[in-house]
């Protein structure tokens, strides 16, 4: 079994060059799969998180940073960089480092695999914010053309590798992979954290030219993550009920969390 058989039905197909993604049943165990093989699947996810940090922050990519990571894989289509503040812009560039690290530290201990044809164009941000919304957006979302847009796409990505890690560890089998992934859920954690953070402060604004406030972008990024994910509530928006909340007593959702305030798990599931 190779990790390319694999894909994370919930987000990673639309910016993957893995052909069209259908609906169907979902099985929301384990898969049987090598320690190798798991983080593998997770390695995707963390190709895509380099590309769009660094060209958002920089407007170039892996190959201008550590070229040998991408082991001959295509670059990515459409990345360029972002109109961000100062403050974002500094955050974001740390991010793209930190998932530079990410791909060498899963290089160095399990082998790399080849990195996939990545689409992270505005059109392809338009089309998955349009699925979210159930409707076309006019003018098409643009994620780089502001700081919130650019947090808004941001917050499509870090949750993910946090929620499929949580999920993963407990099906690794050797004592290295559990402790690289956990180095690398804590990262991934604290960059959703910083997102989140951030996008709660705006949380009642509207973004500009919409009639939609970033709580409720928030909101219909996680709904329509869970609909494709197929397993129950894995994800939360910035603000919800409170008996979603912590300790059913808050709507405050900084830090998306299950009832007993644990992260969610995800796990990698047939394509």
């Amino acid at each position: 079994m190779k990790a390319s058989y694999f894909c994370v039905v919930f987000l990673l197909p639309f910016f993957l060059k893995l052909g069209s993604v259908t609906a169907g049943h979902a099985y929301c165990g384990p898969i049987p799969a090598t320690d190798a093989e798991l983080i593998h699947v997770a390695m995707n996810l963390e190709f895509l998180e380099a590309e769009f940090f660094l060209y958002g922050a920089l407007g170039k990519g892996l190959d201008s940073v550590a070229p040998y990571l991408a082991l001959g894989g295509p670059p990515p289509i459409g990345g360029k960089k972002a109109n961000l503040d100062p403050l974002v812009q500094q955050i974001i560039e740390e991010f793209g480092y930190e998932e530079v690290g990410h791909l060498r530290a899963i290089y160095t201990r399990v082998g790399g695999i080849q990195r996939p044809l990545i689409d992270i164009s505005a059109q392809k941000f338009a089309t998955i914010v349009d699925s979210a919304l159930g409707h076309r957006l006019w003018p098409p979302f643009d994620p780089y053309l502001s700081s919130v847009n650019y947090l808004l796409a941001s917050y499509l990505i870090p949750y993910v590798g946090l929620t499929g890690y949580v999920g993963t560890i407990p099906n690794l089998s050797n004592y290295t992979t559990k402790a690289l992934v956990a180095g690398l859920l804590g990262v991934e954690s604290g960059q959703d954290a910083v997102i989140r953070a951030l996008l709660y402060e705006r949380a009642h604004e509207k973004v500009v030219p919409y009639d939609v406030t970033v709580v409720e972008f928030t909101n219909l990024f996680s709904i329509r993550r869970n609909k494709l994910g197929m397993c129950g509530i894995k994800d939360e928006g910035i603000i919800v009920p409170p008996v979603l909340g912590a300790e059913q007593r808050i709507e405050t959702n900084v830090l998306s969390s299950n009832k007993a305030s644990l992260s969610y798990p995800r796990t990698p599931q047939r394509s």
